[in-house]
């Protein structure tokens, strides 16, 4: 295992947490949730040519599991903000966070 798979392998799992977050809060099966989906997935093809890491089949698992997981980590850290009562909830994970800090 490569260095640079490593590395890819973590910048797409924080690349989507954001996008799990904004999935999280918009209707399934909307544009935006299926934007939330598919807006990281030329970044992660990006990252694969910057890492050189190419299409080999052993990388799939690691990158699509990043993927997914950083998703799923988005979408369980706004239902736990949300159970928490934190109200008025946006779509993006930045713009809460920050508010969130400042009170």
């Amino acid at each position: 295992m490569s260095i640079n798979l490593i590395l890819v392998t973590i910048v797409v799992y924080l690349l989507n947490i954001p996008f799990g977050y904004w999935r999280a809060n918009v209707k399934k099966f909307s544009l935006q949730w299926a934007l939330a989906i598919h807006v990281p997935v030329p970044i992660v093809i990006a990252l694969r040519f910057l890492g050189n890491l190419g299409f080999h089949f052993i990388t799939y698992p690691f990158l699509v599991g990043a993927f997914f997981f950083g998703q799923y980590t988005g979408k369980k850290l706004f239902l736990h903000w949300k159970s928490k009562g934190y109200e008025n909830l946006t779509s993006c994970l930045f713009s809460d966070y920050f508010r969130l800090v400042r009170n």
